[in-house]
């Protein structure tokens, strides 16, 4: 296939997108916002203000050029776009607060960056969206709020199912309905079949797994607790060959989001991000006894 040539900031406006979901691919990133715009329009102005925002300050602050065009410094403050616009609408005053989110996203995700890659720590993934996240939404005092504006009532089928399935890859970035998360999905196996599959793996057995363990039925079939499950499943799958550290990973998020539903906190990202942070802890230690088993 002929590759087509993009203007550099394009590249990484659409990189920056794709990174939501681990991948550097702009024909991804295009999917995704053509997905936001036909499923959930009143989003799109807060998801694409806070692209904008938080890679124009990297570039402003002239950040690593390779890290910018490969989109790290656009997805957290995409994220937290589409999140603050969900919770207070595309009013003037949350655009603003988009516009200066994103914009702190990329000062942390810079320091973020730069003691993984100083330390040898874990990977960032979307820690600054969390925290970020966290903040807005106890300023706005909306912190329970955000799961029931994205539960739906449904009755439980086969067909049903199946769509939370989707749906869990669509709550991803806020987006309930099941045709949403197969577009997604669809960009995800473009930039990378492996990692897609993975995914829809670890979405299903997160939205099974909250109907057994007494999850709300709405809350479990519009895909709430596929997301985590999925996000590690994908990221693990692109680290590891191994079929067992997504799997583990798929394990420890489904875990994690049930410690933050006993809290009362919402998740957001952070049990995809602590699913992935224990399985790369745990093979470190493995690997350092196995070397000093062989020292």
């Amino acid at each position: 296939m002929r590759r087509i040539h993009l203007p550099p900031a394009l590249h990484a406006l659409l990189n920056g997108v794709s990174q939501i979901f681990l991948q550097a691919n702009p024909v991804c990133g295009l999917m995704i916002l053509v997905t936001i715009s036909l499923y959930a329009p009143s989003l799109l102005p807060g998801g694409l203000l806070g692209l904008i925002s938080g890679t124009l300050t990297a570039r402003c602050l002239a950040y690593e050029r390779q890290d910018i065009e490969l989109g790290l410094y656009g997805y957290n403050s995409t994220l937290l776009g589409l999140l603050i616009t969900l919770v207070l609408g595309p009013s003037a005053p949350a655009l603003l607060l988009v516009a200066l989110a994103g914009a702190l996203s990329s000062l942390l995700q810079r320091r973020l960056l730069q003691t993984m890659r100083e330390r040898g720590g874990p990977a960032v993934f979307t820690l600054a969206f969390v925290l970020f996240g966290w903040l807005a939404l106890a300023g706005a005092g909306m912190l329970g709020s955000v799961a029931d504006a994205r539960a739906h009532e449904s009755g439980l089928d086969g067909l049903v199912a199946i769509g939370a399935m989707a749906s869990g890859m669509g709550q991803v970035m806020f987006l309930g309905e099941p045709a949403a998360g197969l577009c997604l999905l669809l960009a995800v196996l473009i930039a990378d079949r492996r990692a897609g599959l993975w995914a829809l793996c670890g979405s299903a057995v997160g939205v099974y797994a909250a109907l057994l363990t007494g999850v709300t039925e709405s809350q479990a079939l519009a895909g709430l607790a596929g997301y985590n499950p999925a996000l590690a499943a994908l990221a693990l799958s692109q680290m590891h060959r191994s079929a067992l550290m997504p799997a583990l990973g798929i394990a420890l998020a489904i875990g994690s989001k049930l410690v933050f539903d006993q809290l009362g906190l919402p998740a957001l990202t952070m049990p995809f991000i602590l699913s992935c942070w224990t399985v790369a802890l745990g093979v470190r230690l493995a690997q350092h006894r196995l070397d000093i088993r062989l020292a």
